[in-house]
Formats: C-alpha cells, structure tokens, sequence
C-alpha cells in the first residue's frame, strides 16, 4: 500500500493529464490485453511519483488532500488545496475492481474520501463518486442547474457513467424522473457495486427515482410518451466526443425526443486541439479569442448550426478542465434562474453566453 503523504493528486491514484472529458491516469502505459477481469495494475511509488507534477483534469485541478465534506469552488478551492498540501495525514488508497467489457476498460479507484472510475484506454476519469457530499466542483454540477428551465416531466442522461451527475440531481430536486441511459452494462454493473448507483434506482422521499438503461442513447428507438424536459449529452469514447456529436443531423434528432420548450445540455469536450483555432480567428477575427471560443469546438459548431440563434455556451473556467458546455433553447433568464439554484451554482449560470452563427 503507498502512502499519499508527500503527493498532491486528484481523487483517486496515478492521475495525470487534461482531456476532453476526464483525468488521464499515468495506468496508461500499464495497459493490459489479459482477458477478463483485468490485474489491478501495480501501484509503485514511482508510477505515483511521476504524477506528482503532471495531472491535471477536465473536470477540475482535485487533490487527495484538498477535499472536504463541505463543497468549495473558485478560489476557495485553491487556497485549500495550497493548504492542505501541507497536511501531513497519510490517505492509502486502492484499486477496488479492474476489468475489460466489450466498449471498456474499467478501473474503480477508492481513497477514504472518495471513489472515481476510470475508462478505456485513456484512463480518463468518468464519474467521481465522494463519500459524505454530492458536489464534484466540476462540469458534473452544472447539468444540476438543467431542471430549473425546462418544463416539468422526465429528464434523460445520455451517458450516465457511474451517475455523478444523477447523484446531485437527486439531491437537488429528489421528486425528479431522470432515465439514464448507459451502453455498457459491465459498467453498470460495477457502479451498482461501488458507486452507489443501486440507491438512486429506488425511490426517494419525494418519489424521484434513476432508471437505469443499457443501450445506445443515440438509438431513434430512445424516447419517452410526451417527450423528454431535457435531456443531458456527455457522449464519449477513447476521450472524445463521439463522432455523431459533430453532425447537424444528429442534433436534430436528439431534438426530436423532446417536449415542447424541453432543452439540450451537453458536455462538448475541450477545444480541437489546434487546428481550428488559427483557422477560425483568421476568417472571423471579431470573435474574441482570448481564453479560447466556441469556434474552436466542433460539437458546438454543430450545434450552432442545428440551433441558429437558440443556443447557449459556456467554457468552464481552467481550475476547473476547460470543458465546453453547450444549452439549447433561449437564452435563460439569469435572475429568475439563480434564484431557485443553491449558492454553488448561482454564479456559474450566469456565465452563459448566446451563440451566434458565423
């Protein structure tokens, strides 16, 4: 067992760099082609030691020893992470499953403070599952800010993961109907085992519930009587967003499932790595650059042209991994909304911003 006195890392061992959707774990030169269930991968201090100055994520910069079970974003979260870099309580932690299924391979970390899941090849961090609190500090909490804005009936996850994000949302608004919709049923399986998923497939105080679907969420046969009031997007393979995510008719479909006035909130990745930058601030050079824009994003481009003048973006802020966020539907009201939002989300709402066509 190794000690995490002397590391700084995220929750859960060996993590590494920024993707487009999770934390990339240094397990990726471990990578293994032994059958079913997979080794635990060997956890040598200087596997650990090589992350001590590399990780990062696109969900947040977490720590071993920089959470607490009160949640804290912003610059609060910086200073306790400067603070508590200073800890000298030894947290151990372990590989609880690893296995190979036909779409991944699945690593679950568990630490005293939090568990996390990792996927494929890239080892990317999927879903946070923290001990005591719901809130991740990452992209996972805005897709909690959704209920508030669309009209009262079902609302979809289309990569429900290990359920981070239907986690909060049942906390939130626990009368909630959410479906989650996961092609992994391996997956699933290990997320009932290890990271509570099975307690948010029964029904709440205020008759919410999580039903959980094994299949393809881009299906045409996915839909609901009525239409769904919103339906969440975080649709990845390999660390990217998937292929049909960068194509107008896609997103036509997806707006086809539903209600009248339902929306669109999806986890769009990072920024294309180089390419459209350059080219784009050359053939649109009004559009401000700094901090990136959308324009470096294909998924947004996609949706931009699927819903001229009815989309919304967001970059979420570098501390917390440069995911874009896309909304369909008119630009909210930022008043009306916050005010019904907990204080963790009242500011970020109003970080969204429409998207015009170019």
């Amino acid at each position: 067992m190794v000690m995490l006195a002397d590391l700084v890392l995220p929750p859960g061992p060996v993590l590494l760099h920024r993707g487009p959707h999770g934390i990339r774990c240094c397990f990726s030169h471990c990578t293994r082609t032994s059958p079913l269930p997979l080794p635990p991968p060997p956890l040598t201090k200087e596997v650990l030691l090589c992350c001590k100055t590399r990780y990062s994520t696109p969900s947040s910069n977490f720590s071993f020893l920089n959470e607490k079970p009160n949640a804290v974003q912003g610059p609060a979260a910086l200073g306790l992470a400067e603070e508590e870099e200073d800890d000298d309580d030894e947290q151990d932690f372990q590989v609880v499953t690893a296995v190979r299924s036909n779409y991944n391979d699945i690593m679950i970390l568990d630490t005293p403070k939090s568990r996390m899941l990792l996927l494929d090849s890239t080892h990317n961090v999927h879903s946070i599952f923290n001990k005591g609190q719901k809130w991740t500090g990452s992209y996972w909490d805005e897709f909690a800010s959704l209920p508030a804005i669309v009209p009262k009936g079902p609302i979809a996850i289309f990569g429900l993961g290990g359920g981070t994000a239907a986690h909060l949302m049942l906390e939130l608004w626990p009368s909630l109907q959410l479906d989650g919709w996961e092609i992994d049923e391996i997956l699933i399986d290990k997320a009932r085992d290890y990271l509570g998923l099975s307690d948010l497939e029964k029904h709440t105080q205020a008759s919410g519930i999580l039903r959980v679907h094994v299949g393809d969420a881009l299906s045409s046969s996915v839909n609901v009587p009525g239409g769904y009031a919103g339906i969440i997007i975080d649709l990845f393979s390999d660390g990217k967003v998937l292929p049909q995510l960068e194509e107008v008719a896609t997103w036509f479909e997806l707006n086809d499932k539903l209600m009248p006035n339902g929306r669109l909130m999806v986890n769009c990745g990072a920024a294309n790595d180089g390419a459209s930058n350059s080219t784009d601030t050359l053939t649109h050079p009004q559009i401000p650059s700094v901090d990136g824009t959308w324009v470096q994003n294909s998924t947004i481009k996609a949706l931009c042209e699927a819903f001229p003048g009815q989309l919304s973006w967001k970059k979420m802020p570098k501390r917390d991994g440069e995911n874009y966020l896309a909304l369909t539907g008119p630009l909210p009201d930022f008043t009306t909304w916050s005010a019904v939002l907990p204080d963790q989300l009242c500011s970020s709402v109003k970080q969204w911003r429409p998207c015009s066509p170019l």
